[in-house]
């Protein structure tokens, strides 16, 4: 499995004067204020914020599992608001693998049936080498006929994102993939994502609020009060934290 054996888009998801607005009147929460934002494919890009900056209602947006109010949200080139419901949910199936906090790992199924149940859902025999590369990338091939309940914390989270990249997405979505880990499963989970995207030239999009797990990707992109607010490439840990710690002097002033 190498990054040679499929050639992505240039993007793979981006997001146009994205505007998403919560209630009505009075009561309103304009969650994300016009936010225009490209997410390359082949790339690991982290989306940072403050608590209630909108990072969590972007990704959702951008990866077609929430609409937007106005604006445009594109998975390659297709613009997720004119598909209706069915043809939405395919692209989902099948252009897009999501990663979540939860592991939501099937418990009566093996690790191999877990990684390999959205192709079974959507009955699609999948590409064997494809898969038995990525039980390599993951490490699991000691794992395959355990269940859920067999597996520590982190062996699930990994068993997720294999299942995640087994339809050989266009992009797939993380939202806190360590929440729910201790630092070194969490650190070994986050490397995986790295490797995965290298490995296969398959896309990631994470939100984080850990500037340590930001550190990992290729690039971070920070939100404010729904809005786009800074980039930072090549990020390290000391580099995010200290603007993270921007945003709260801001927010101090305020």
């Amino acid at each position: 499995m190498t990054a040679t054996a499929t050639a992505p888009a240039q993007i793979a998801a981006r997001v146009v004067d994205a505007v998403k607005v919560y209630g009505t009147g009075d009561t309103a929460v304009r969650a994300l204020d016009g936010v225009s934002v490209v997410f390359p494919a082949g790339r690991f890009t982290a989306i940072m914020g403050p608590s209630g900056s909108g990072k969590s209602t972007l990704m959702h947006c951008a990866a077609g599992l929430d609409t937007l109010t106005s604006g445009t949200a594109h998975i390659g080139g297709t613009a997720l608001g004119a598909l209706d419901d069915r043809r939405l949910t395919l692209l989902r199936r099948d252009r897009v693998g999501f990663v979540f906090q939860a592991f939501n790992l099937v418990p009566t199924l093996t690790v191999a049936e877990n990684i390999r149940l959205p192709l079974d859902l959507a009955g699609r025999g999948g590409d064997t080498e494809w898969i038995d590369g990525l039980t390599d990338v993951v490490g699991l091939r000691d794992r395959l006929h355990h269940r859920p309940a067999e597996l520590s914390g982190g062996q699930q989270q990994r068993v997720a994102v294999a299942r995640a990249f087994a339809g050989r997405p266009d992009v797939v979505f993380a939202d806190e993939p360590t929440g729910n880990l201790d630092s070194r499963s969490g650190e070994e989970v986050l490397g995986l994502l790295g490797r995965a995207v290298r490995r296969t030239a398959r896309t990631v999009v994470m939100v984080t609020h850990d500037p340590v797990a930001a550190a990992h990707a290729d690039e971070v992109v920070f939100l404010a009060d729904g809005r786009l607010v800074d980039r930072m490439a090549a990020p390290t840990a000391d580099k995010v934290l200290d603007r993270m710690k921007a945003f709260d002097v801001r927010e101090a002033r305020s």
